[in-house]
């Protein structure tokens, strides 16, 4: 017995180390990825929904990496669909009703003259990434009918989609606010290391923390996808939180909201075509049941449809944000009362 509790707080303290090393990580990367961004005259919308959301998922797709290789395919699936879920109800739920209790301590309307987040979106913007929303909204419910035999063909088909949309943003673009200096030109190198050495950061905690994971849920007998769904979806989701909060406080809801939906749209497109295509590769036949998923891809379903409402309402405040927490409060009695 003390040996299995001595496991048990030995993995806990992995798990935490490794959610303050991938939020630290991941936000190195974000940075410099910026700052290169800048440099090479990258369109605003594609910095928002590409490399922004690349970043933030960094923590996911080494998760699915790891897992699609060691067969811990469960724990990836459960963390896209557990982060997707995450990152619109609990980002935007809590921006929202933050924002909200600034104005009022302050009492000071928002520029819009309103805390309503919608109308600061540039409508451009945002018709250049519905296909990405529309994806993301979609592929969870085609999950259930996808079958052992042919989820190979389902990764593949989902990187193709994510390929060919990223290619086609990265086609956008936008007038330059700002110009670069010949010094900052001189340092995109040095922004691209930074870069690269930020990612190997997210690759090494995101290994640490998926085998303390798996460890902690062998050892009390509580699925991968209920771990993958809860625990890490909240830890690989720190980066989209950070940036989400800051953002909409700030008055860059057009940021927060772009980098969501880019998030869920690599999540559903890039991890999941990863985790179904990768074992086909190695020779490792997934094996699974998408039944157990069920409870995941409803909620995933519902976040994602309020979403799209309220976006075509041109409608979020504190009221929509209650509503994005209470179905995340309800998102987690249900999975845990399941387990």
């Amino acid at each position: 017995m003390a040996e299995i509790i001595s496991d048990w707080l030995f993995n806990l303290i992995v798990i935490a180390i490794s959610f303050v090393a991938l939020n630290w990580a991941s936000n190195t990367v974000i940075t410099y990825a910026l700052k290169v961004s800048a440099i090479s005259k990258l369109g605003k919308t594609s910095v928002g929904f590409t490399l922004i959301s690349l970043s933030t998922t960094l923590p996911e797709l080494t998760v699915a990496l790891i897992a699609a290789t060691s067969g811990g395919a469960p724990l990836s699936i459960g963390n896209v669909l557990g982060s997707n879920i995450f990152n619109i109800s609990v980002i935007i739920g809590l921006a929202t009703v933050l924002l909200a209790l600034k104005c009022f301590i302050s009492r000071k309307k928002v520029s819009n003259g309103t805390t309503n987040i919608i109308p600061s979106l540039a409508k451009s913007d945002l018709s250049s990434i519905e296909f990405g929303l529309f994806i993301s909204s979609v592929v969870p419910l085609m999950l259930i009918y996808v079958s052992t035999r042919a989820a190979w063909v389902a990764g593949l088909i989902l990187l193709i989609i994510f390929v060919g949309y990223m290619y086609k943003l990265s086609k956008v673009r936008m007038p330059e606010e700002e110009e670069v200096t010949i010094e900052e030109k001189s340092k995109l190198k040095r922004y691209i290391l930074f870069t690269v050495a930020g990612a190997l950061g997210v690759v090494l905690s995101a290994n640490f923390l998926v085998d303390s994971a798996i460890a902690i849920a062998t050892s009390v007998g509580i699925s991968q996808q209920v771990i993958g769904a809860t625990i890490i979806a909240f830890g690989t989701s720190l980066p989209e939180l950070t940036i989400g909060l800051k953002s909409v406080l700030k008055g860059h809801s057009n940021l927060a909201v772009g980098n969501i939906i880019g998030a869920s749209f690599l999540n559903t497109t890039l991890i999941l075509g990863i985790t179904f295509f990768v074992p086909a590769l190695v020779g490792a036949p997934l094996a699974l049941n998408m039944n157990v998923f069920q409870n995941l891809v409803i909620f995933s379903i519902i976040t994602n449809l309020f979403f799209w409402y309220f976006l075509s309402r041109e409608q979020m405040t504190w009221r929509e944000g209650i509503i994005f927490l209470f179905i995340y409060a309800l998102f987690i009695v249900t999975t845990v009362g399941a387990m």
